[in-house]
């Protein structure tokens, strides 16, 4: 027999999560369906363990840049248990019975479209007119040469280890490298971070790629950019890397942080006419991905960020509940939580070229302008870039890589979003002396630069 709802929200990441929040406020009766644990990735393998891990060596080096602090000890195995307890110790048994009490029909266990709203999981056949898909993604690994024979890790295994490896080689050198080979190499590991592009943190401004390899180059991590690896050998308890210079590298463990795939295998979606790859679920500027389906999240791999998928999860919600709410990725920040932080928002400067965009790119070193950087730390760092388009006077893009830019680059994501003239932040007063002051010396310089 079948069992009827309002809605079925299938995958419970974080836009899962949302959505189905957001649902059974609304009293809608509410399937929720989850093949692992309540909290998805993020919750248990991304993002908070690994941000639960950074802290404590950022913690380390802060003391070490503040005069008057003797620098303290890091604690591994202290380290490790706090992570547990953030990732809840892998069990999501709490967060199945608080979905119960709110009046969710909570199944565990795949889930596959069957027919025009209908979904079995768990041997139960599942109806109602709505259908969110929310089933994230996986770690995308490369068909390199004896990859499958050495143990590598994905972020999974590096989120959860146990033990630090003496000598780690990560592959891949966008915002999960860059953090993985950043732990690793503050907690004691000898790491070696090879990026297949000319630059690390691919798809930002080429500046931001310069100062993040500085910054890590200072923790002692070798960074092999415009280079890759063409083979992988096990040699009893070490794997040898052949980069495709010809060089060798010997490591105890390699991490691949090469992307993500959209999670669509076994989803059924060839049943309700939908066409999808490992790129992703195709959504509209509403989230829907055909008729009384909605996807959201990494699953539609538009931008893998565990923010955005909370934001299309309300899209979706919203739209289900009779609303006309479209979607807007502009200004949408990224950030990478290595030390110092590396943020960005809206355009690159080569995005905003391609676009026909009249533009002033103009950077700003923080320890040269401001007074923040010297009372934060003794060896201050830090840099930050505006794009402005000097025809209409808004700002496009922004970017720093400094301490605590993944809070201060909010301003400039706010001013993306509603297209505010550049006079706004002009007339914008910053608190005295804070990181953000940076935006109206930018900003008086690329109008410097108009034409």
């Amino acid at each position: 027999m079948s069992e009827r709802f309002d809605a079925i929200v299938v995958g419970m990441g974080p836009g899962g999560e949302v959505a189905a929040s957001e649902l059974l406020k609304a009293d809608q009766r509410v399937a929720i369906i989850e093949r692992e644990l309540i909290g998805g990735e993020c919750g248990y393998w991304a993002c908070i363990p690994s941000k639960t891990l950074l802290r404590p060596p950022e913690a380390q080096h802060g003391a070490a840049q503040a005069a008057g602090v003797a620098t303290p000890a890091l604690d591994w195995p202290q380290a490790a248990e706090y992570r547990d307890t953030m990732i809840r110790h892998l069990d999501d048994s709490a967060q199945v019975s608080g979905y119960q009490d709110k009046g969710a029909t909570v199944v565990k266990g795949p889930g596959s479209i069957t027919a025009p709203g209908t979904v079995e999981a768990d041997g139960r056949t599942l109806q109602a007119e709505r259908i969110i898909v929310a089933t994230g993604s996986d770690a995308a690994v490369p068909p390199i040469d004896g990859l499958d024979h050495v143990g590598a890790w994905t972020n999974r295994e590096a989120t959860t280890l146990t033990e630090i490896p003496v000598r780690s080689l990560v592959l891949g050198g966008s915002a999960v490298g860059v953090e993985l080979a950043q732990m690793l190499a503050r907690f004691g590991s000898h790491v070696t971070l090879v990026e297949l592009a000319d630059q690390l943190v691919p798809g930002e401004e080429p500046k931001v790629g310069e100062l993040s390899a500085a910054f890590l180059q200072d923790d002692g991590i070798d960074i092999r950019v415009g280079s890759g690896v063409d083979q992988f050998t096990r040699n009893g308890s070490s794997t040898t890397a052949r980069l495709n210079d010809g060089a060798t590298v010997d490591v105890d463990q390699v991490i691949v942080a090469t992307g993500r795939t959209a999670r669509i295998n076994g989803l059924g979606l060839d049943a309700v006419g939908i066409n999808a790859d490992q790129k992703g679920i195709p959504i509209d500027d509403r989230c829907r991905a055909g008729d009384g389906i909605w996807a959201i999240g990494d699953v539609t791999g538009i931008m893998q960020l565990t923010h955005v998928a909370k934001y299309q999860a309300r899209i979706a919600v919203d739209n289900i509940l009779g609303g006309n709410r479209r979607i807007d990725y502009a200004g949408i920040p990224r950030v990478i939580f290595s030390d110092p932080e590396i943020a960005a928002a809206g355009m690159t400067e080569q995005q905003a070229n391609e676009q026909g965009h009249h533009v002033a790119h103009v950077t700003v070193e923080l320890p040269k302008t401001l007074a923040r950087p010297w009372t934060y730390e003794s060896e201050p760092r830090g840099e930050m870039g505006l794009l402005v388009d000097t025809g209409e006077d808004v700002l496009l893009g922004a970017w720093a890589v400094a301490p605590l830019a993944g809070e201060w680059i909010h301003l400039a994501s706010l001013a993306i979003r509603a297209r505010l003239g550049v006079d706004h932040l002009l007339d914008f007063v910053a608190q005295f002396p804070t990181y953000t002051e940076s935006y109206l010396l930018g900003v008086e310089q690329a109008l410097k630069r108009k034409p």
